[in-house]
């Protein structure tokens, strides 16, 4: 595959993702999220985050580009969830379809505690910025926003083919940290290949290690998740 341009229209060397232009809509991703019906190790971490952030208070989340909304099922009580995503497969109240690209980020006048976009970003083209100010907008004062994404420096590289926005950690850091100030960064596990394990072991080991080690996380961590406030 050619190589592709970033978002300050570079080659992104070695890699490939989704030709300009092309980002894929929701007959992709109403079967692309059945994959995600289950939690995987990077949810079970950002629900371990946003349960120990709420501390047993009641607190609102809105989770962008939830897929199946697996997210809810591992949060406490006091936790009010609400999911938003391109591809609803069942209908709910607390759930909201929506071209994430096309509309804004928000789910009516709402505004969140805690607002997570895992797996977000990778898919949104050349939208990074504005749709990071529009996940500012709705935050609470205080509140905190939660992403992932995938560390692209990783040793071996492997890029999925529906990415439209593939860019150096550093970068994309950068571009959050416009909107946002860093408070964390967790690796959601060191792994030789660019995939978490599936081993138990090491499956086990990558849910509890939070520590960032940043020259061994550039070679090896397989995503960061990013903890982090709003600038006001």
């Amino acid at each position: 595959m050619a190589p592709v341009k970033n978002q300050q229209g570079q080659d992104a060397e070695g890699t490939g993702s989704a030709p300009d232009g092309l980002l894929y809509k929701k007959d992709f991703w109403r079967t692309e999220n059945l994959r995600y019906s289950k939690p995987h190790p990077r949810m079970v971490k950002v629900a371990r985050i946003a349960n120990a952030l709420a501390q047993g208070a009641d607190c609102s989340l809105l989770d962008v580009g939830c897929g199946p909304a697996a997210l809810a099922s591992l949060l406490r009580a006091n936790i009010t969830y609400h999911g938003i995503d391109i591809a609803i497969k069942t209908p709910a109240a607390d759930l909201l379809e929506m071209d994430l690209l096309e509309s804004p980020v928000g789910f009516g006048d709402k505004r969140f505690d805690i607002v997570v976009a895992q797996g977000f970003f990778e898919y949104v083209g050349e939208s990074q910025s504005r749709k990071l100010a529009e996940i500012a907008g709705i935050l609470e004062a205080g509140g905190t926003f939660i992403t992932s994404y995938v560390n692209f420096d990783h040793r071996q590289r492997h890029v999925y083919e529906p990415y439209s926005n593939v860019q150096p950690f550093a970068q994309f850091r950068a571009g959050v940290e416009e909107h946002f100030t860093v408070q964390r960064l967790i690796p959601t596990s060191y792994n030789w290949r660019h995939r978490d394990s599936t081993r138990s072991a090491s499956k086990a080991l990558g849910l509890h290690t939070d520590l960032n080690v940043p020259v061994l996380g550039r070679i090896f961590a397989v995503q960061y998740i990013l903890v982090c406030s709003p600038r006001r």
